[in-house]
């Protein structure tokens, strides 16, 4: 199963990034209550599809769904239309399709490698829908499509889970921390998905990106005042540091999700644990790391003020909310590494940066009057506190460096 959410997909100038916003300000839409259940966020269909020709490819290749089919869209602008299928036996299963026209970015909206993933995982541990069938035949509903099981659970859009007891707060992220760390065990290998990304250099194909974006960027000017986006506050420095092989983590190649947080996982509708892993289209093979950092990120956001969104994050504030710390010691207790309080600065330093870029690049949306949010400016106007929050984690993880006699760390 999909939920529909806003989606975390931002297209910026021809590259689609995994927005950080979900951290931050963003604002929660996905119900007026602080966790939704899934089968409630479907409604009227907005894009529309052949629906006879879907029944028909339904009833010649997939026996296990009964047609008619009663058909509704979830919401909120994801970036692969998703629709709630409900078969004449009342069974519930979920369509995730490609976007119709041109799409702006080759590697967005592969729906292919979503399904591939969400079938590969399914003899494991790690919990995510049954992959149900891929059709690739864009003549049938206009684009490739695949479908999966419907997931009737619960989604949490705010990270401290709210409304829950305490001991149900610690459980919950416990079990979330548990099945991320249970996913990057899974070798891609035994799974026959080892071609599914390169194993080795994630960071710097990530630096690569991002320096590429970020350059191109920085030069868009405003169409009214001329006036350029500009850098990101220290951005030569932290793109010297990032490309150091001496100051990077230690090279990991593992599944990563891409994009794991709190609400991308369905809960238990009763009970603390996580029942599915979702919306896998940014999951490749890179550095556990990366997720790691993507996870915790609330932690660290509340050190920058204009993002008042993680005041439940701070010490003492939210009962039963874990500290970072215990994050960390649930998720190195399952793996067969551990990060090194430096690694960890370090992740979190790239993640603020990467940050950076993704506000610049809504400011360069604005810009040139592309974006579509009500509050891009306020959005692009959040690259110089992360900016500058990035380049004081680059300070902190050379001062960890030099505690721990890693010298190298210095630029």
């Amino acid at each position: 199963m999909w939920r529909a959410k806003t989606r975390g997909t931002l297209c910026i100038f021809g590259a689609c990034s995994t927005s950080l916003f979900y951290h931050s300000s963003h604002q929660h839409v996905l119900s007026s209550t602080p966790a939704c259940h899934t089968q409630s966020m479907a409604g009227p269909i907005r894009q529309q599809i052949d629906l006879d020709s879907l029944a028909k490819y339904i009833d010649s290749n997939v026996p296990e769904i009964k047609t008619p089919l009663d058909v509704k869209q979830f919401g909120y602008g994801q970036s692969n239309p998703t629709y709630l299928l409900t078969d004449s036996h009342k069974n519930k299963y979920v369509m995730r399709k490609k976007p119709p026209g041109k799409l702006l970015s080759k590697t967005a909206h592969q729906v292919d490698r979503e399904y591939r993933i969400i079938k590969a995982l399914q003899p494991t541990d790690v919990p995510v829908p049954k992959a149900i069938c891929l059709c690739e035949d864009s003549n049938i509903i206009g684009t490739s499509f695949y479908i999966m099981s419907f997931l009737n659970g619960r989604i949490f859009a705010d990270p401290s889970i709210p409304n829950v007891s305490p001991t149900e707060r610690t459980e919950m992220w416990k079990s979330a921390v548990t099945t991320l760390a249970k996913f990057h065990t899974v070798k891609p290998s035994s799974v026959n998905m080892s071609d599914f990304g390169r194993p080795n250099n994630f960071y710097n194909r990530q630096l690569k990106t991002f320096a590429t974006l970020s350059i191109a960027q920085a030069e868009t000017k405003d169409i009214e005042t001329g006036e350029p986006v500009g850098k990101i506050p220290h951005y030569d420095d932290m793109v010297k540091f990032f490309g150091n092989p001496q100051t990077q983590p230690t090279d990991r190649g593992t599944f990563v999700h891409g994009d794991y947080k709190i609400d991308n996982m369905v809960f238990h509708p009763t009970k603390p644990h996580v029942i599915g892993v979702l919306d896998w289209e940014m999951a490749t093979i890179g550095h556990p790391l990366s997720d790691v950092v993507n996870l915790t990120a609330p932690w660290v956001h509340t050190g920058i003020r204009s993002l008042r969104a993680n005041d439940a994050f701070k010490a003492g504030v939210t009962p039963g909310l874990p500290t970072r710390e215990k994050v960390l010691e649930w998720y190195h207790a399952v793996v067969d590494w551990e990060f090194s309080k430096q690694e960890v600065i370090w992740g979190d330093a790239f993640g603020l940066y990467r940050g950076a870029v993704i506000c610049q690049g809504i400011a360069a949306r604005y810009a040139v009057r592309q974006a579509s949010s009500a509050n891009a400016k306020e959005f692009g106007a959040q690259a110089g506190p992360f900016g500058e929050m990035a380049w004081k984690a680059v300070q902190d993880c050379q001062r960890q460096g030099e505690k721990d006699g890693n010298v190298k760390t210095k630029l």
